[in-house]
């Protein structure tokens, strides 16, 4: 994990989970395009480079109970165990680096919001990918946020990638279907707005 986890961990380290750009105090967007699969609430979802997002917090509220959140910085993933208290113990952290990450089951969501962008190598974003297709099932879903076209370039102090729908559909290949997207502006803290773009893809049977 390296120098990623060093960067990370610096950022969680020395900033609040409110105080990071990408914070959202309720991840609406997300949540919607999960309700939209009709999982069930014993199926296994995985936010991907979770992060310190509020995502898990509102799914485990609604009484979704097979949660998985993988991030590449120890520091962060201590924080959201501490937010969350007793209700840490129904969910799974996974501390790794996705690029690294050879899952040891699928899930029926694989959720990412603000991970891909931030692999500018060719290599990184094949190793992302073969991930995914190990880690999700036949009939899953893959929910993925990413900068849209107009997005920032860069974002806490790395480059980042921009993506329409056909590219990011081009890049996961044809496995999975893109069934729902639509761009986002959101908000950051100290109120500076960041194109996303929000897909929903489902994976061919």
């Amino acid at each position: 994990m390296g120098t990623r986890q060093g960067h990370w961990d610096t950022v969680y380290g020395s900033k609040p989970l409110t105080g990071v750009s990408w914070y959202e105090p309720r991840p609406q967007k997300s949540l919607a395009l999960i309700r939209g699969t009709g999982v069930g609430f014993d199926d296994p979802i995985i936010d991907v480079g979770g992060g310190g997002s509020f995502l898990v917090d509102v799914l485990a509220a609604a009484g979704y109970r097979d949660l998985t959140v993988l991030d590449v910085s120890a520091t962060v993933l201590e924080k959201v165990r501490d937010r969350l208290g007793p209700r840490a113990s129904g969910v799974t952290f996974v501390h790794e680096d996705v690029t690294n990450f050879r899952p040891a089951r699928r899930y029926a969501i694989w959720h990412d919001r603000a991970v891909f962008h931030f692999l500018v190598q060719q290599e990184e974003r094949q190793r992302y990918i073969d991930a995914l297709r190990d880690g999700v099932l036949p009939d899953g879903h893959v929910v993925i946020a990413t900068f849209g076209p107009s997005g920032p370039e860069r974002c806490s102090g790395l480059p980042t990638m921009r993506y329409d729908q056909a590219e990011l559909g081009a890049v996961l290949g044809p496995q999975f279907e893109l069934v729902e997207s639509g761009l986002s502006l959101h908000q950051t803290p100290w109120q500076t707005p960041q194109e996303f773009l929000y897909c929903r893809f489902d994976r061919r049977g």
